[in-house]
């Protein structure tokens, strides 16, 4: 221990002793007297010092030099007793004393010090939520540096903060130092982690439009649930709570509550700290509607006329500032092809209370001369410069549009390859230049996963799969999988390019194999094939994509005694080489958590560029949806189409339609459609043509919506019918005709961490004697 050198005088102490030896009231105020005195005394006779020689003890890391340097006592200069003290003072503040002494010997200053310890090695211990790989990079500490007890304990408490942010606020971490021979300690870190946090439930105060379970959805933060020991998303994490605050205010935003407020959101800790309230106080106001929507021009150049006629909004649609943006993003876009430079678009709204609408005038006026300097990008280590700078529409040059900056910061978030973006414009080199930083943070974008399934269909089935969607850097998808079930093999390989000569323009590489061995047919099967695809979009919801593939089927194990002579003919390889071209209209992904979208795709395709087979293939998919009920029950329709025309020779087996139990719930896979009754095997054959029309309808069940449980109802009807060669076993001809199946059923779907399970509860309504039915599928896939 270190001590403060102090000087009382002899004669002091003498008067002191004698008078605490009296027992009266008198030999009291003695006492006073005496100390008052020793206190006056010294200060009018000060006792000063002169030291000619300094000892210094103790000291083997730290010179003799550097103790006198930084105690900055001057050798024969008079010094006080309080400088001697300042002097043990400085020594002690530097951190690299564990003790200091200072004695005064006549002329010699005599400085014993005790350094801090070197530490050997750095162990963690109780941590088991936590490994020492995750805790390690947050302190400060190293081994062979000098321990030092305030950086420990600013360890100790990184240590709890990396605890807190997990969830377990109640976590506890003690340095503690093991002593260990030529002045050397091991650091020890003993966590007591506590138990987890989790937010027990999350309430609403004030909202009127939409349930709480409605509202749960929105936010980043879920209740605790079932799984709480698998699923760590309902841990509490404070700093969630502001991306919380965005996402709720953004939901109401986009249905039109312009008056929307969160007056406060209070997180209330447990009486037992185990768990958190979250309460939020919102104010919704009401939902306004769009009013007149009008354009006005202050561009001799730019015709108001010609600008209102890009505009897709209405009036009477709920107002949301996606549409808002969007429009202006469109009138910008004919601005800049009409080569108007410095064009801006500024809404100009009018509020009407009593029929709660907002009026839009679009204004069209000059904006800024100002132009982009340069576009300056920072952070990224992997990830090449062009991956970012694709995601801008303006280059280095072309006029400043803070909007366009803006979306281009939203497109580079969108690419899922970085965890953090900033982007910031600032000054330039004169007043008419900016100068754009981006900023990233790049995450992890490889997956390697292993998973189990199983399904009533195929049965149980494991999976290997690899993903990465960043490869070297270049913004290049690359992915592999295998995956074995009950009586099937597959592998696949597919690579993807999202900018093609640097263009918006999506190559792809597909490379599969699939195997069965009699899979609900009494028949082998194997499929090798190569495609490459093409897409590009071609409207603001729409994307054409183009594709030409070659691949060999084969069928075999088919037996002439049981098999359908129809399938019987098939046995064999076959080469097929196509080319084909798919439309795609799809409306769903716009907005923040949309309540409605449609999703329409076209497909053509045509095979006899090569191969053994000549035919034309047509399919149609249309799929509706809409949130009714203050958006808690979910409607969906959905409809799909094919049609394929031989333009040579009879279909095949691997040409023709089936419909698996997912398009026609309650039948089997291969269940419906044509099938040669005469023949033992019974197997089905498929058809040229097929149509299904799918409606369901998803809503909560009344269970704490923190279960994931969720129920549904759903109807199907559908068909598959025609072939080109029907005659089966002994003679008889097959009934090919378009005989409608409809089915009706409930559904229970449950969210787990564990993947999604649906539980099919289904019968039959309308079907053929030889189809076959299904009443009950299960789907569940598990990853670890």
């Amino acid at each position: 221990m270190s001590r403060h050198v102090q000087f009382w005088p002899s004669r002091v102490k003498r008067q002191l002793i004698g008078a605490l030896r009296l027992r009266s009231l008198s030999g009291l105020f003695a006492v006073l007297l005496i100390l008052s005195g020793s206190l006056i005394v010294p200060s009018a006779s000060a006792q000063t010092f002169s030291f000619s020689r300094f000892d210094v003890v103790g000291n083997a890391r730290i010179s003799d030099s550097a103790v006198l340097t930084y105690a900055a006592i001057t050798p024969g200069s008079e010094v006080s007793g309080a400088q001697v003290n300042d002097a043990l003072q400085r020594l002690q503040n530097t951190g690299l004393f564990e003790s200091v002494d200072i004695t005064p010997r006549g002329n010699t200053l005599v400085i014993t010090v005790q350094e801090y310890p070197t530490i050997n090695i750095i162990s963690i211990e109780g941590n088991e939520r936590l490994d020492d790989d995750a805790l390690l990079p947050v302190i400060s500490s190293t081994p062979r540096r000098t321990y030092s007890p305030s950086v420990a304990e600013q360890d100790a408490n990184a240590i709890a903060e990396a605890y807190r942010v997990s969830g377990r606020l109640t976590a506890t971490v003690t340095p503690r130092i093991i002593r260990l021979a030529e002045n050397r300690v091991n650091l020890v870190f003993e966590i007591a982690e506590g138990r987890v946090v989790e937010t027990e439930r999350i309430t609403f105060v004030g909202n009127r439009a939409y349930s709480d379970r409605r509202l749960r959805r929105v936010l980043e933060s879920t209740q605790a649930g079932l799984l709480r020991q698998i699923i760590r998303r309902d841990t509490f994490i404070a700093e969630r709570i502001a991306l919380d605050r965005q996402l709720l205010s953004d939901f109401y935003l986009d249905r039109g509550y312009v008056d929307f407020q969160i007056l406060s959101v209070t997180p209330e800790l447990a009486r037992g700290r185990d768990a958190y309230f979250v309460t939020f106080n919102v104010r919704e106001g009401q939902s306004f509607s769009l009013g007149a929507i009008a354009t006005t021009s202050e561009i001799a150049e730019a015709d108001a006329a010609v600008y209102q006629d890009v505009i897709r909004i209405r009036s009477g649609q709920t107002y949301s500032p996606r549409l808002i943006e969007t429009t202006i993003s469109r009138m910008e876009a004919l601005a800049t092809q009409q080569g108007l430079r410095f064009v801006r678009i500024e809404p100009r709204i009018t509020r009407n209370e009593e029929t709660r609408t907002l009026d839009v005038e679009f204004l069209i006026r000059r904006g800024e001369r100002v132009f982009v300097e340069r576009i300056d990008i920072e952070g990224n280590v992997t990830t090449l410069d062009s991956v970012i700078r694709r995601q801008f529409t303006t280059v280095e040059g072309d006029p400043f549009d803070p909007r366009a900056i803006r979306q281009a910061a939203e497109r580079i978030r969108a690419t899922g390859f970085f965890a953090d973006v900033d982007v910031e414009s600032r000054p330039g080199t004169s007043a008419d230049q900016i100068i754009v930083d981006v900023d990233v943070e790049e995450q992890p974008t490889g997956t390697l996963g292993f998973s189990a399934s199983f399904s009533t269909d195929t049965g149980p089935g494991l999976a290997v799969n690899f993903a990465e969607s960043n490869f070297l850097g270049r913004g290049q998808a690359l992915e592999f999988g295998f995956n074995t079930t009950d009586g099937s093999r597959a592998f696949n390989l597919s690579f993807t390019e999202p900018a093609f000569r640097a263009r918006d323009l999506e190559l792809g590489l597909n490379a599969f194999y699939t195997e069965t061995t009699d899979q609900n047919r009494n028949f082998d099967t194997l499929d090798v094939g190569l495609r490459t695809s093409l897409g590009f979009p071609i409207s603001e919801f729409g994307r054409l994509n183009t594709y030409l593939g070659v691949e060999q089927n084969e069928i075999s194990g088919l037996d002439a005694a049981s098999s359908s002579p129809i399938l019987f003919a098939e046995q064999g390889e076959r080469l097929l080489s196509y080319v084909g071209v798919q439309y795609a209209y799809d409306t769903r992904n716009g907005g923040l958590d949309p309540t409605r979208g449609v999703r329409l795709q076209f497909g053509l395709e045509y095979a006899g560029l090569g191969g053994d087979t000549e035919y034309l293939r047509a399919s149609f998919l249309g799929i509706a949806e809409q949130q009714v009920l203050r958006e808690d029950v979910t409607l969906r329709a959905s409809f799909e189409g094919g049609a394929l025309e031989m333009l040579g020779g009879s279909s095949r087996l691997a040409d023709r339609f089936f419909l698996s139990s997912r398009q026609m719930r309650g039948f089997d896979a291969f269940g419906l459609g044509p099938r040669d009754t005469a023949a033992t095997n019974q197997d089905a054959l498929g058809g040229n043509f097929f149509s299904v029309a799918r409606f369901e309808a998803a809503f909560p069940l009344g269970l704490p919506d923190e279960y994931g449980i969720s129920g549904g109802l759903f109807y199907d009807i559908g068909s598959v019918w025609g072939l080109d060669n029907r005659a089966g076993a002994g003679g008889m001809m097959v009934d090919d005709s378009q005989q409608l199946r409809s089915s009706i059923g409930v559904s229970i779907f449950w969210n787990t961490a564990i993947g999604p399970l649906r539980f099919n509860f289904s019968r039959a309504l309308e079907f053929e004697s030889y189809d076959r039915t299904r009443d009950f599928d299960l789907t569940v896939e598990t990853r670890f």
